[in-house]
């Protein structure tokens, strides 16, 4: 049988997962149902929450479906659409995934036709990110009650420490924007790409912030991100074929 990233059988496999998860969310959307009217919750309470909820649930959703795009040109669809729909980031799984393939020396130009080289993207894409599933209930409770013993005994540093901590997150993924720039000096310009890329995204979302600010569109807070990120994609289109 011939391997096809698209291949029917990967998306009924992929299909049964999420149909799993998507049963336990209506699981607990009942459970969740029946709590409220046992306690006495007012219906118009709970319908406005929940139409407000599944409103502010389509900018996310957007974010997923322009990284399932992205990442389904070498990796097909139901990888992407299984790694970004049930635990993961686009930020996380295109590094992985590109690491993984730099391996094998390939990048993102086509799709994978070794099932060996589709087998270990899986396996690094899956694998790294499911340590999370195991850190956060071994770790994540000591870590907070650490992190409130530390703003009850001095507020401020409590702040520097969590900024550090996410700034030490960010300088993790900007490292791989500028990791090829000075490649310019031996004549290869590809290194600007993702710095252009970055650049430009970067101003968009900073104007979506002054929109949501200035003109009291707060609704570009919750859209700002997809907003970015399309605008990034857009543009990486014309930058690449001007420096790549």
């Amino acid at each position: 049988m011939d391997f096809r990233v698209n291949h029917p059988i990967i998306f009924v496999m992929v299909g049964i997962i999420i149909a799993v998860v998507m049963a336990q969310s209506v699981f607990f959307l009942v459970k969740a149902l029946k709590r409220a009217k046992a306690i006495g919750m007012d219906k118009k309470v709970l319908k406005k929450t929940m139409i407000s909820s599944a409103v502010f649930t389509i900018a996310p959703a957007v974010s997923i479906v322009v990284g399932v795009i992205a990442l389904s040109h070498s990796l097909g669809i139901p990888l992407p659409w299984l790694r970004l729909s049930v635990i993961g980031s686009l930020s996380y799984e295109l590094i992985a995934a590109e690491r993984a393939l730099a391996a094998f020396g390939l990048n993102f130009a086509g799709a994978i036709t070794d099932p060996q080289i589709y087998v270990t993207v899986t396996w690094v894409m899956t694998f790294g990110i499911a340590a999370g599933l195991l850190f956060t209930p071994l770790f994540a409770k000591k870590i907070q009650n650490g992190m409130e013993k530390i703003e009850k005994s001095d507020k401020k540093w409590r702040e520097i420490l969590t900024n550090a901590m996410f700034l030490g997150m960010v300088s993790a993924f900007l490292g791989f924007v500028f990791c090829d720039v000075a490649n310019v000096f031996k004549g290869d310009t590809s290194g600007l790409i993702p710095v252009v890329v970055f650049g430009f995204s970067a101003i968009i979302m900073a104007l979506c912030g002054l929109c949501s600010i200035k003109l009291k569109q707060r609704w570009m807070n919750d859209y700002a991100l997809p907003i970015s990120l399309i605008a990034g994609m857009a543009i990486a289109i014309p930058v690449t074929a001007w420096l790549g």
